[in-house]
C-alpha cells in the first residue's frame, strides 16, 4: 500500500475519508474508467451500454488469460489486458474502477487498483456478497488512500444531466429512456429500484440528476450520510428519494437540508432470525424497517406514513412503505416547498393490461383487473387475437426436446403435460386420454363423453382395419407391426366429415357467444338458437344414422352432458355419425381452447385421435373376438353406454372383463407406461414421422402414420422388455402350487423362494467367472444405475405403487418376492448393499397377476405371455406417443429432428 503517501483531505467534516463534496462529482463526462473482469457474463453485456451512454469512458479493462482480446462496442472496441499494471503500461489513464469480480476476487481486484494506480479516485463495486472480513478491508484500503468505494452490491451511478453511467445497468439497455434530466436525486439499496423510481418520477413530471445504486452488502461504503451531504452542496438537485431496506443505522446518521421522500420497506423482515434477501437486510436488532420509518418522520416532522388516502407530508419530506406512491408524495412534498415538476407528466405505470382473463374464477369487483385498449397499432392486433380460438406456440428445433413430455433426472419419474406417471398411475384411463389430448386429466363429463367415442370404433367387425391386423397376425407379425397395419387403413379421408364438421362448430358456436369461461360448453341454459344454421350439409341425413344414434345414445346413458349434442339434435334430419363425433370433440375442445391451452389444429385432430385410439384397441383382439353387435363377448349397448374404457380395453387384451383388482391393476400400469419423455425410441419415432410431414403444414401431417412411426419403432427391446421380468417370475413360481397371486393366503414361502433363486444366480455368476466370462447377464427388475450406493436403494416409483397397495389393502405376491430377493441377495453376500426393486420389476408383477390364472388354465402359452406383456405396453404409449406428435404438429419445424452432420460418423 501507499499509506505513508496520501494527502487527500476529507471533506465535509466527516471523521472519515469523503472526497465527493457534491453529487455533480459522482460521475462526470471527464471520469475515465477501468472495469475488472469485463469480459465476464455481466460485465460484457452492460459495460458496452454504459460506454456508449456516457460517449466513450471505458478506457480499458482485464480479463486474467484474455489479454490483447477486446470488448466490441457500437463506437469502438475497448481492450483488454490481463491485469491492471499492463493497462497502465500500455498508456491507459483511469481515475474510477469497476470490479465485476466474483466475492472471493473482489478484495485483491481493489488493492490491484489501489497499489499500481496513484490516480485512482473511485471505485464501484458490483460484487454481491463479498465477506464480511473483506468488506472491513477494502473500507481500510480505501480510507487509507483517499479513495470513495461505492457499493458493494450495487448496479453503479449515474448522471441524467451529463449523461453518465458508471457501473452497473443503471436504467437497463436504453439508460436514456429512464434517467430524464430534472431536479431528483435518488439514493437507493436497490439496484432494480433505482431505474424503476427514475420512471415513476418521469411519468409523474420528475426528472433526474445522480442515481446512487449504493448496494445493501452488510457494508454500505456510499452510504446516506455521504449521499446528504453531496445532494446539499449539488445546486441541480432540489430533493431526493431514498429507497430503504433494514438493516444499519446510515440513514439515522444522515442529516438533510433538503426535501427527501423516504420509501422504508422489508416490514416483514423483522420477524426472522436470518439475513434475508440482500445481505444487509439483517433482522432482530433495532435497524429493522419500523425503526427506519420512525427516524425518518421525526426528521420530516410527520406523524404518520403517506398513503393516497392519507396524504400526511411536511416541506421537509415523507415517509412511503410503496414504491407507487412515491411519485404523489414527492409532488405533496414539492408542493409544500412552492416548487412545481420538471416537465408535464408523462403518464404512470399503474397496471394497464392489453389483455384479461377471469376464466373460472369468481373475483369481487375490486380484483377484477380493467382491460385498456392499446395503442395504435397494437390496439388492431389485440382485436384479432381476441377472436382467435386457441392457443398458438412458437415453431422451434425439437430435436430431443418437448413441450409434452419430461423426465425428472433424479427421480426418473416421467410426466406429460405436468402430470407424473406416478399421479397418471391413479387416473382411469378415460383421464389418461383427455391427459393426451387437452393436455390434463379433465373432469368427470369429460369421460363420460371420451369413453363412449373411443369404444364406437373397438369393434371392428366387416371392417377393413380388421382384415388387415388378422392377416398381419397371421402372418407372425409382432403386436405392433399387427396394430399399424389397422393403423394405416385409419387415413386422413376417414374423418374428412367429422373434422369439417367440428370445424364448423367451434367457429359458429364461438361467433354466438358461448361462454369463453371454463366449463361453458356445458352450459344448459346457454340459447342454441343464437348459433346460425348456415349451411349444414353434412351434419344431418334424412334417414337414422345407426352410429350416430348408438354413439349418442351411449353418452346419454352415462349421464354426459354437451350443448354440441344438444344444438345437434334440434337441427332438422338426423345427425350424422361424423356430426355426433364433431359434437363430442369440440365439448371435449372448448375449455381447453378458451384458455388458450391447446390450439385449434389440435382440436381439430380430436376426431381422428378417438378412432385412432379405438381402432388400435380393437385390432389388439383376434377377429373372432369382433362379432356383429358384440366385441369380445359385450354388446355393443355395454361398450358404449356403461363398461369403463379400462374394462373395455382390459378385455381386448385378454377376452374378459376384468374384476375390481385387476382394473386397479391395469389402469396402474396405463399410467406408469403413459410416456418416458422426449428421448424415448418409441416417441422419437412418432415425432420423425411428424417432422418428416412437415409440422409447419398441419394439413399435410397424417396422424395415423405418425402413429404407425411409434409403433415401428417399438419392438421387443423396448416395448416387450416387461416380458423378461414375467419370464423370470414365472421360472421362480412354476413349482410354487400358486393359485391367486392377489390372496392374502397365497401359501408361498416367499423367503424359501427367495433362497432358492439367490443360490441359483450365485452359482451361475460363479460359473460365468470361473470360465472368464465378463457377460454376466444382471437379473430383471433388480437394481438401477441412479438409485443405488445407499446401504439401503429404494426406486421411489416402486415405493409409490407399494404404498397404493397398501393403501387398497391389496396383495401381489410377486412384488412380494422381488422384495424378498433383494433383501436375501444382499443377506447372502452377492451384493454389497440392498438393491432397489425397480419399475420395470413393478411392471412385470402387474402384468403376471393379470395373466397368471389365465397361463395357468392353459388358456395362453408363453408365446401368447409375451404377447400380451408387449401389447399392453402399446395401450398406454400410444397415449403418451399422441401427445409427443401433437405437441410437435403445434412447435416442430419441418425435418427438426435430423442429427446434425457432425454428430454423425462412418463406422467401416
Amino acid at each position: 500500500m501507499q499509506a505513508t503517501s496520501f494527502q487527500r483531505q476529507s471533506v465535509g467534516g466527516f471523521k472519515y475519508h469523503v472526497g465527493v463534496s457534491s453529487l455533480t462529482q459522482v460521475a462526470s463526462r471527464d471520469d475515465r474508467v477501468c472495469v475488472l473482469n469485463i469480459l465476464g457474463g455481466e460485465s460484457s453485456e452492460v459495460t458496452p451500454v454504459s460506454h456508449v451512454y456516457s460517449g466513450g469512458n471505458v478506457v480499458c479493462g482485464t480479463a486474467p488469460g484474455k489479454g490483447g482480446a477486446v470488448l466490441e462496442t457500437s463506437i469502438g472496441n475497448i481492450p483488454v489486458y490481463n491485469n491492471v499494471r499492463e493497462a497502465l503500461a500500455a498508456g491507459h489513464r483511469f481515475n474510477c474502477g469497476v470490479v465485476y469480480l466474483p466475492p472471493s476476487a473482489a478484495r485483491d481486484g481493489v488493492a490491484e487498483l489501489i497499489r499500481v494506480n496513484p490516480e485512482l479516485r473511485k471505485i464501484f463495486i458490483i460484487t454481491e456478497k463479498i465477506s464480511v472480513h473483506d468488506a472491513r478491508e477494502i473500507r481500510a484500503m480505501g480510507q487509507q488512500n483517499g479513495i470513495d468505494i461505492f457499493g458493494a452490491n450495487g448496479l453503479g451511478v449515474a448522471d441524467s444531466w451529463n449523461q453518465v453511467r458508471i457501473g452497473g445497468a443503471l436504467g437497463g439497455d436504453k439508460p436514456g429512456d429512464s434517467l430524464r434530466p430534472g431536479s431528483i436525486a435518488i439514493f437507493s439499496n436497490s439496484g432494480g429500484f433505482s431505474t424503476t423510481i427514475a420512471q415513476y418520477l418521469r411519468m409523474a413530471g420528475w426528472g433526474t440528476t445522480t442515481v446512487v445504486s449504493s448496494g445493501k452488502d452488510v457494508y454500505i461504503h456510499y452510504a446516506a450520510p455521504e449521499f446528504a451531504f453531496a445532494l446539499a452542496n449539488d445546486a441541480r438537485s432540489k430533493a431526493a428519494v431514498l429507497y430503504c431496506e433494514p438493516g444499519g443505522y446510515y440513514e439515522d446518521d444522515a442529516t438533510f437540508t433538503k426535501p427527501v421522500v423516504a420509501c422504508v420497506v422489508g416490514r416483514w423482515k423483522s420477524k426472522l432470525t436470518r439475513a434475508v434477501g440482500h445481505a444487509g437486510a439483517m433482522a432482530g436488532g433495532n435497524d429493522d424497517a419500523q425503526a427506519k420509518e420512525r427516524w425518518f418522520m421525526k426528521k420530516f416532522g410527520v406523524d404518520a406514513l403517506f398513503t393516497p388516502d392519507n396524504p400526511v407530508v411536511s416541506a421537509k419530506g415523507a415517509v412511503v412503505t410503496n414504491i407507487a406512491h412515491i411519485p404523489a408524495a414527492l409532488t405533496a412534498v414539492m408542493r409544500a416547498n412552492a416548487t412545481m415538476p420538471d416537465f408535464a407528466p408523462e403518464g404512470n405505470l399503474a397496471l394497464k393490461p392489453w389483455f384479461g382473463s377471469d376464466e373460472g374464477l369468481d373475483l369481487p369487483a375490486e380484483l377484477r383487473l380493467p382491460v385498456v385498449e392499446a395503442l395504435t397499432p397494437y390496439n388492431e392486433q389485440v382485436a384479432l387475437l381476441n377472436t382467435q380460438i386457441g392457443g398458438v406456440v412458437p415453431r422451434q428445433t425439437m430435436k430431443d426436446a418437448s413441450g409434452a413430455s419430461q423426465m425428472d433426472p433424479k427421480t426418473q419419474v416421467s410426466s406429460l403435460h405436468g402430470t407424473t406417471m406416478l399421479n397418471a398411475a391413479t387416473l382411469s384411463l378415460e383421464s389418461n386420454v383427455a391427459l393426451a389430448l387437452v393436455h390434463d386429466a379433465g373432469g368427470e363429463n369429460d369421460r363420460k363423453l371420451i369413453a363412449p367415442a373411443v369404444a364406437a370404433y373397438i369393434n371392428l367387425h366387416g371392417q377393413p382395419e380388421l382384415a388387415a391386423a388378422q392377416a398381419s397376425r397371421e402372418a407372425g407379425n409382432a403386436p405392433n407391426a399387427v396394430l399399424a397395419t389397422a393403423a394405416g387403413i385409419v387415413g386422413p379421408q376417414r374423418q374428412e366429415a367429422a373434422r369439417a364438421a367440428l370445424k364448423f362448430m367451434i367457429e359458429r358456436f364461438h361467433a354466438a357467444g358461448l361462454g369463453m369461461e371454463f366449463g361453458a360448453s356445458l352450459s344448459e341454459d346457454f340459447d342454441i338458437t343464437k348459433v346460425e344454421a348456415g349451411d349444414q350439409a353434412g351434419l344431418t341425413t334424412g334417414t337414422p344414422d345407426a352410429r350416430a344414434q348408438a354413439l349418442m345414445e351411449g353418452v346419454e346413458a352415462r349421464g354426459g352432458r354437451s350443448v354440441f349434442l344438444r344444438w345437434l339434435k334440434s337441427l332438422p334430419g338426423h345427425p350424422t355419425e361424423a356430426a355426433a363425433l364433431a359434437a363430442i370433440s369440440a365439448t371435449l375442445a372448448w375449455g381447453p381452447l378458451s384458455r388458450k391451452r391447446i390450439s385449434r389444429a389440435t382440436a381439430e385432430s380430436f376426431p381422428w385421435w378417438l378412432q385412432l385410439f379405438g381402432t388400435l384397441i380393437g385390432a389388439s383382439a383376434d377377429a373372432s373376438k369382433h362379432e356383429p353387435g358384440r366385441f369380445c363377448g359385450i354388446e355393443q349397448q355395454q361398450l358404449l353406454g356403461r363398461l369403463s374404457l379400462g374394462e373395455i380395453a382390459f378385455a381386448a387384451l385378454l377376452g374378459h372383463t376384468p374384476g375390481e383388482d385387476d382394473l386397479f391393476a391395469f389402469q396402474t400400469l396405463v399410467g406408469l407406461l403413459l410416456t418416458n419423455g422426449p428421448g424415448a425410441i418409441s416417441a422419437q419415432g412418432a415425432k420423425g414421422a411428424v417432422s418428416a410431414d412437415g409440422p409447419e403444414q398441419p394439413d399435410r401431417v397424417q396422424l395415423n402414420k405418425a402413429l404407425i412411426g411409434f409403433l415401428t419403432h417399438t419392438g421387443y427391446a423396448h416395448g416387450g422388455n416387461g416380458y423378461e421380468g414375467i419370464a423370470y417370475l414365472v421360472d421362480q413360481f412354476k413349482d410354487s402350487g400358486l393359485k391367486d397371486p392377489s390372496s392374502t393366503d397365497h401359501g408361498i414361502d416367499l423367503q424359501a423362494l427367495a433362497v432358492k433363486a439367490v443360490e441359483q444366480y450365485a452359482q451361475y455368476k460363479t460359473q460365468k467367472k470361473t470360465l472368464g466370462s465378463l457377460d454376466i447377464a444382471k437379473l430383471p427388475g433388480v437394481n438401477h444405475p441412479v438409485f443405488k450406493d445407499k446401504p439401503v436403494n429404494h426406486d421411489p416409483r416402486e415405493v409409490f405403487i407399494g404404498q397404493l397397495f397398501e393403501q387398497r389393502g391389496e396383495t401381489n405376491v410377486f412384488h412380494q418376492f422381488y422384495r424378498a430377493l433383494v433383501q436375501q441377495l444382499y443377506e447372502a453376500g452377492v451384493s454389497r448393499n440392498v438393491y432397489c426393486v425397480n419399475i420395470d420389476a413393478v411392471i412385470a408383477a402387474l402384468l403376471l397377476k393379470m395373466l397368471w390364472k389365465p397361463l395357468q388354465a392353459g388358456k395362453i402359452g408363453e408365446r401368447d405371455l409375451e404377447t400380451a406383456a408387449f401389447t399392453i405396453f402399446l395401450y398406454p404409449r400410444m397415449l403418451g406417443c399422441a401427445a409427443e406428435i401433437d405437441d410437435h404438429l403445434n412447435r416442430g419445424r419441418n425435418m427438426d429432428t435430423r442429427t446434425v452432420a457432425f454428430s454423425c460418423k462412418f463406422v467401416a
